[in-house]
């Protein structure tokens, strides 16, 4: 009977997709490169002082992109130091400095890793006028970052890569706000709240007093999940009966999270001239995501020991309203997505079905990913991809009829080893500098042993993928793992922007090659295939060694 449901809960989210794909995908590729602006549009480009027809090189673009992020890093935590003094503070003192850098990191970076529980730590203007707008200009840096890319490829002989500053705000204003709005209003139907009335002292029916948050919740909501930025109102997330009430609020959130991600191959497709190329990609996406959701749903509904078995499921930690199979959707559309949103404790799952999750991170987040940064990075995928046909075949590998040269492989290279770097790095510092490991392990990991490895590693692995999804035994709110989160987030998501941006500015200045009998089909089953081998292929070379030491051998005790 599990399932059935299975099967019932991921059909409906791929018709609802599959009804929008198109026309979204279209309606985004017309943002992004018609040339007619809004009359709002045009206003902001006059105070920003930006020409929209004007075309940037890619260092003028990252210039852009950088800048941009940086003011919005100090921004935000300034805001959050000053947070005594601002209006709607709700009485609460400004967090310490290495929170306060964790935090404006992690929303800058598109992560919102959260070490500390936001209803009894942010007022509503942090939240507001901070972590919200940070929520939208993030997700738009993100798809302006892979629209970017996919001009590389369209582009012939050219030096620009169109204009940062126009596609940051058509993303804002065209494709974000729009559904935001529109989802705040659903949401609010289906019980979400949205208020300013602070902190209510209530009865409880046991006769107790209960202090109960309220807040503005389902305008952060939305776009927490739409811009798969990831991090809740409330401790408890999208667990909360304030930030996701019932079973089809779940479902709805499900959808908000892959709607963009999943619709951006269409775009990619329509902006290259070859929808066909577009599938391919969105193929690939779809048979990981596919294949992860049946593993860890089928992990957890088969949990070994008697309370799973007479549960039906390894219940521990999941809502019960939401059940095993709204958990593990939630779970894997999170953890796919860069969301990081959860509806149940992942560090409670079962030891191999909590490896699925991390996993999914691992795999680097492009099945479909997070907006914009996993279609950019399934893209640098491709690449890699066709660069290994062309040895198995032995002729010049080329992608789109763009030639696959020393220059770009090697950007594609560094762009692969970036994450699985900064993941390993931090985790073996964590371990084996003395006085940090004295930290982690008296301070921060309630769950020692094979077990607290695991939480050490998923947290790095999070961080550095842009996640924001935790093992909850481990307390991250020490100087040592906020601010060595903080820097992993920053170089997790800017390194790859860097040469993401370079590897579209070298493309971009190519003139197309016309195919010949020798170019590789790029569009049917079998490099779908080669693709999805290599990401996996990659993966389980580079983190196989350190499974072993947590999740792995957790799970065959």
């Amino acid at each position: 009977m599990g399932w059935v449901w299975a099967v019932l809960a991921l059909g409906t989210v791929a018709l609802v997709l599959a009804a929008v794909h198109r026309s979204f995908g279209d309606y985004m590729a017309t943002v992004y490169t018609t040339p007619r602006d809004w009359r709002v549009e045009r206003g902001l480009y006059r105070v920003l002082g930006v020409d929209p027809r004007s075309g940037q090189t890619w260092q003028a673009y990252l210039r852009g992109v950088l800048t941009f992020s940086v003011v919005g890093l100090l921004l935000l935590y300034a805001l959050q130091r000053t947070q005594q003094w601002l209006p709607y503070s709700l009485g609460l003192p400004a967090p310490s400095p290495d929170l306060s850098f964790n935090t404006a990191a992690s929303f800058v970076g598109n992560t919102n890793w959260q070490s500390y529980s936001p209803e009894t730590t942010l007022g509503y203007t942090v939240q507001l006028a901070g972590l919200v707008v940070q929520n939208f200009v993030s997700a738009a840096v993100g798809m302006a970052v892979a629209v970017a890319l996919v001009r590389g490829f369209a582009f012939r002989r050219t030096g620009t890569i169109g204009n940062f500053w126009v596609d940051l705000v058509r993303g804002c204003l065209r494709v974000l706000l729009p559904i935001s709005v529109v989802g705040a209003v659903v949401l609010l139907l289906g019980g979400v709240v949205q208020n300013f009335a602070g902190f209510t002292d209530v009865t409880t029916v046991a006769g107790a007093t209960q202090s109960v948050p309220g807040g503005p919740v389902a305008s952060q909501e939305v776009i927490k999940l739409l811009g798969t930025n990831g991090g809740g109102f409330f401790n408890a997330n999208s667990a909360h009966p304030f930030e996701n009430p019932t079973a089809w609020t779940n479902v709805l959130e499900v959808l908000l999270m892959l709607v963009i991600p999943f619709s951006l191959p269409r775009t990619f497709g329509r902006m290259v001239g070859d929808l066909r190329q577009g599938y391919a990609i969105l193929a690939a996406m779809g048979v990981i995501f596919v294949a992860s959701f049946a593993a860890l749903t089928a992990l957890e509904s088969v949990g070994q020991g008697t309370a799973p078995q007479l549960a039906g499921g390894a219940m521990e930690g999941k809502e019960a309203r939401f059940g095993i199979i709204g958990s593990t959707l939630f779970a894997t559309t999170s953890t796919t997505t860069s969301t990081g949103a959860v509806n149940s404790m992942h560090d409670s799952y079962t030891a191999l079905g909590g490896m699925v999750p991390m996993l999914n991170m691992m795999l680097g987040e492009v099945a479909p990913g997070g907006v914009g940064s996993g279609l950019y990075g399934m893209l640098v995928l491709a690449v890699i991809a066709v660069f290994v046909a062309g040895l198995l075949v032995g002729r010049t590998p080329e992608y789109l009829g763009k030639k696959i040269g020393p220059r770009e492989i090697k950007l594609a290279s560094l762009y692969i080893l970036v994450t699985p770097t900064l993941v390993l790095a931090g985790t073996a510092l964590s371990f084996a500098v003395p006085a940090v490991r004295e930290s982690v392990t008296s301070t921060s990991i309630w769950n020692p042993g094979v077990h607290g490895m695991s939480e050490v590693l998923y947290a790095f692995t999070s961080a550095a993928n842009n996640n924001g999804s935790a093992f909850a035994g481990l307390t991250a709110n020490t100087p040592w793992m906020n601010t060595a989160l903080g820097v992993a987030i920053l170089l997790g998501r800017f390194v790859p922007i860097v040469l993401v941006l370079a590897l579209a500015g070298s493309l971009a200045r190519q003139d197309k090659v016309p195919a010949t009998s020798g170019t590789l089909p790029t569009h049917r089953p079998q490099f779908v295939g080669l693709l999805v081998g290599v990401v996996l292929i990659l993966t389980a070379l580079t983190y196989f060694p350190v499974l072993a030491l947590g999740p792995l051998a957790e799970g065959l005790l």
